[in-house]
C-alpha cells in the first residue's frame, strides 16, 4: 500500500513482507514489538495490520551498524 501525503510517499508493509524482509517469524516479530524492540504495527482494519516501511528499514539499518 502506498499513501501520498503531499510529497511524502509512505509505504505500508504486510505481515508477509515484514517477515521476508527481517527473516523472523511472525511470533518473534510480535515478541520484539511487545518488548519495544521493533517498530509498532499500524491497525488498518478489524483483521489487518501493517508496518511503516521506513521504520522497519531504519530498524534494519541500526542492526547493520552494530555488526
Amino acid at each position: 500500500m502506498l499513501f501520498n501525503h503531499g510529497e511524502i510517499v509512505m509505504r505500508i508493509l504486510s505481515k508477509r513482507q515484514v517477515k521476508e524482509l527481517v527473516l523472523y517469524s511472525p511470533q518473534h516479530i510480535a515478541r520484539l514489538e511487545k518488548a519495544g524492540r521493533f517498530p509498532k504495527r499500524v491497525p488498518l482494519g478489524p483483521n489487518r495490520v501493517g508496518w511503516v516501511e521506513s521504520e522497519v528499514l531504519e530498524w534494519l539499518e541500526e542492526r547493520l551498524k552494530r555488526r
